[in-house]
């Protein structure tokens, strides 16, 4: 059932929901930022895909950089890196579609932009797999893979956008939605990915996990001098 339009929430987003749900709502709900080397050099690789004046055309390839996209499915909206529209003399039914003021048939394939190294997880995957399923419902055809840039190695990594892929995508965007509605930053989960997290500082996940809830200190306590007495 697609979302209104006032329940839409970042695309982006969906990457932090992947990294962590604590993250994702400590930015998105909760407004928190902070900037760390990582973010800085995320920043400057993302201004030179997005830059809107850089569009390039060619013969049988056409770059649209800094898209606009949006998903009814998913309730989600931003801007896509970089999508690349192939050309075709043939129309295939499903995977390639019109251009305005161009001839012929295009091929959409979405490309994303990151920083340093691939994941060992499916961060980067489910943003880029966000932006295709927009894509699909804008186009009205089917894309069956995508790729991710990565600014340390200077290559792209071909993502399979499957059904398993694509069902982690929409449970990440259900979840960011049902978080959104009842406004709940859930607790800190620690792990290896902390030491990665630009809110670390703000997070405090090390001194919430050694936290105990005043209700819990003030029955030990009741219960350690009932015993002395």
């Amino acid at each position: 059932m697609p979302y209104p339009d006032e329940d839409f929430l970042l695309l982006s987003g969906i990457q932090h929901m992947a990294f962590c749900e604590r993250q994702w709502a400590l930015i998105h709900l909760e407004q928190v930022w902070a900037e760390n080397v990582r973010t800085v050099e995320g920043k400057h690789l993302h201004h030179r895909a997005d830059d809107p004046f850089k569009d390039e055309s060619r013969t049988t390839l056409r770059i649209v950089r800094g898209m606009p996209v949006v998903s009814q499915q998913l309730g989600l909206r931003g801007v896509a890196d970089v999508v690349e529209f192939h050309a075709g003399r043939e129309h295939i039914k499903g995977e390639n579609c019109r251009l305005e003021n161009r001839s012929g048939w295009w091929r959409p394939v979405p490309v994303e932009y990151k920083r340093g190294r691939p994941k060992p997880d499916d961060r980067d995957a489910v943003q880029l797999c966000a932006q295709a399923i927009a894509l699909e419902e804008m186009l009205q055809l089917h894309i069956p893979s995508g790729f991710l840039f990565y600014g340390k190695t200077k290559h792209r990594q071909t993502v399979a956008l499957d059904n398993q892929l694509r069902q982690h995508t929409f449970e990440l965007s259900r979840r960011m939605h049902r978080l959104a509605h009842e406004g709940i930053t859930p607790k800190a989960q620690k792990g290896r990915h902390c030491s990665l997290c630009s809110l670390t500082e703000h997070c405090q996940p090390y001194w919430m996990l050694r936290h105990r809830p005043v209700k819990s200190y003030l029955e030990r306590m009741c219960r350690v001098d009932g015993e002395g007495l």
